[in-house]
């Protein structure tokens, strides 16, 4: 069990990630990761259990990185806004009543959930397989650290 793990066991957070997560992360094959590391892109060590582990604070360059080249920013530009956090979907799901909308988008591996006015979504014409960026400007942003039972539970699925 790497270093990772057993932090995760103890209520620690996770700050350094095997091959298959640091890939989950960054969106790319386990391939990709060690091309990377052999390249010098990412650093690639042995961690506690003698497995090849990434720091977490090195894939944050690269996932920002990845935020802004993203192909869904090429493909779909945006208007200039002071909402950083966005995201360019398909409009999965519009549930209406008499004075609420709820409005589901698929991001990416993201499902976005917004409830707006039905006079507003009316106005949006929004309907389900229709492109849409949902724009998140919050002031209260909830983090969560993963539960330990979940990330046996994917360490387990990733060494069969």
């Amino acid at each position: 069990m790497s270093k990772s793990h057993a932090h995760a066991e103890v209520g620690h957070s996770m700050t350094e990630f095997r091959i298959s997560e640091a890939a989950a992360l960054l969106g790319v094959s386990d391939d990709t990761v060690r091309r990377w590391g052999e390249a010098g892109r990412l650093a690639i060590r042995k961690g506690a259990s003698g497995r090849q582990v990434v720091d977490g604070v090195d894939l944050v360059p690269l996932m920002t990185d990845a935020a802004a080249e993203s192909p869904m920013a090429t493909a779909f530009p945006l208007t200039r806004a002071s909402a950083r956090n966005r995201f360019t979907g398909i409009v999965t799901a519009v549930t209406k009543d008499t004075v609420m909308a709820q409005v589901e988008l698929q991001a990416g591996p993201f499902r976005v959930v917004s409830l707006m006015s039905r006079e507003a979504a009316d106005e949006l014409e929004l309907t389900p397989g229709m492109l849409a960026v949902a724009s998140v400007k919050a002031t209260v942003v909830v983090v969560e650290l993963p539960d330990h039972h979940l990330a046996q539970s994917f360490a387990a699925t990733q060494e069969n």
